[in-house]
């Protein structure tokens, strides 16, 4: 964090250098206020590339084994630039290296981590481990501590989602 609010100090001294060799140029044609105007401007514009390259920055970040599932956009008041172009703000990733195939009463049942990474302030990842019935596409979490299944939470996936296709795809290779 401490780095962005350096790597944001030099781009808003960088854009105000700019400034004031554009006033410098113009023979001081151009208002005092374009130095500053700059610099805000370069502090700007550095922290709207952090926002939107986070998803592919943390993308290069995980193992090669590691496969998005999902993404989620959004948008904020405070960033207006954001309801022309959403920025990626969580996503969901499997680890197909850690994919744990079982035969249960002939369906094909697989254990698996989801992990969701969240843009905060401070980049947040939750872990949850999973049990995935590959042939009824029933989704149940798994307690973190015991590792129990918890049945009320249990959901029924999609024919055409991308976490059913990806673990039990996996799986089956």
């Amino acid at each position: 964090m401490i780095w962005h609010l350096i790597a944001a100090i030099f781009a808003a001294l960088a854009a105000a250098g700019i400034g004031l060799i554009l006033r410098n140029l113009s023979r001081n044609r151009l208002p005092k206020w374009i130095v500053p105007v700059f610099a805000g401007l370069g502090m700007l514009g550095y922290q709207i590339h952090v926002e939107y390259s986070w998803f592919e920055h943390k993308q290069q970040q995980l193992p090669e084994s590691s496969v998005v599932v999902s993404s989620a956009t959004g948008t904020e008041v405070w960033r207006p630039w954001t309801f022309v172009f959403p920025i990626t703000t969580q996503f969901s990733v499997v680890d197909s290296d850690n994919i744990i195939t079982r035969d249960i009463e002939g369906d094909q049942v697989v254990e698996f981590i989801l992990y969701q990474f969240i843009r905060r302030h401070t980049d947040f990842v939750s872990t949850q481990p999973y049990l995935l019935n590959c042939e009824s596409r029933e989704l149940v979490p798994l307690s973190n501590e015991a590792g129990e299944a918890q049945l009320s939470e249990l959901r029924l996936l999609r024919e055409t989602s991308t976490l059913l296709a990806t673990v039990c795809g996996n799986a089956g290779a």
